[in-house]
C-alpha cells in the first residue's frame, strides 16, 4: 500500500516510498521454515500422536509470529517527497515523524559487510529541530536514498530562491530598487523564510549588480 496522496501538500510529490528491507522479517521467515521441516519430520518419520500435536502447535505459534512481523513490515514506510522526509509505523496505533527538507543538516548511512551484500543499512538524519538526530533502520540501498535526499534538498533550495526572486520582482511592478530588494530580503530573513547564509548570498548578488 503506497503513501496516500491525500497526505501531500499542494504541488508536493512522492519521490521514494520504501518499506523496510526484507531482512526486517528474515528471522521469522527462517524460524517458520524450520518449524515446517520439523513438522514434516514429526509427521513422516516419528508419526506419534503426541509429537504430531506438539509439532502442529509449534507451527501455529511460529506462523502467527511471522504474520505479526509481516504486518508490521507492511505498515512501516520511509517516504521522501519534494518537501519532506516522512516515517510512518504502527498497526493499531500509528506513529510518524516528519522532517522538512530545509531543516535537514546532514544524512549519514551505515552498513556492515553483510548488509552491503544484501543491500540493507541504516540512515541517521541530523536536523535543526527538537529531536536533533534520528535513526532509521533496515533501509533499502541507503547510499542511494542518501543521494536522493541531498538531490531533493538542492531542488527544494532552488525552488525557494525562485519564489524569493518572483516575490521581489512582483512586489513593485518591476521597478524595485536594489536597496528596497535587500530590505525585503531582510524581512524574509526575520520571518525565518530564508536563513542568514541565504540572505547574505542573495544580498551579495544584488550588490554586485549595483
Amino acid at each position: 500500500m503506497g503513501f496516500s496522496e491525500d497526505q501531500l501538500y499542494s504541488s508536493e510529490k512522492v519521490v521514494l516510498d520504501l518499506r523496510p528491507h526484507w531482512w526486517f522479517f528474515a528471522g521469522q521467515a527462517a524460524t517458520l521454515a524450520g518449524a515446517v521441516v520439523l513438522g514434516l519430520i514429526a509427521l513422516i518419520v516419528i508419526d506419534e500422536p503426541v509429537v504430531n500435536i506438539l509439532a502442529a502447535g509449534l507451527l501455529v505459534v511460529v506462523l502467527i509470529w511471522f504474520i505479526a512481523r509481516y504486518v508490521v513490515w507492511a505498515t512501516t514506510s520511509f517516504v521522501v517527497t519534494t518537501d519532506r522526509l516522512i516515517s510512518r509505523n504502527g498497526v493499531f496505533s500509528r506513529q510518524g515523524t516528519e522532517i522538512p527538507l530545509e531543516r535537514v543538516n546532514t544524512v549519514f548511512f551505515s552498513q556492515s559487510l553483510f548488509e552491503r551484500l544484501i543491500g540493507s543499512g541504516d540512515l541517521e538524519i541530523e536536523s535543526a529541530g527538537e529531536q536533533g538526530s534520528q535513526r532509521f533502520s533496515d533501509i533499502r540501498k541507503p547510499l542511494n536514498v542518501q543521494n536522493e535526499i541531498y538531490r531533493q534538498m538542492e531542488h527544494n533550495e532552488n525552488r525557494k530562491f525562485d519564489r524569493v526572486g518572483r516575490n521581489l520582482a512582483g512586489s513593485g511592478g518591476g521597478g524595485v530598487s536594489i536597496p528596497d530588494q535587500i530590505e525585503k530580503l531582510d524581512q524574509l530573513r526575520q520571518k525565518g523564510i530564508i536563513s542568514e547564509d541565504e540572505f547574505e548570498e542573495k544580498k551579495r548578488e544584488l550588490l554586485d549588480r549595483m
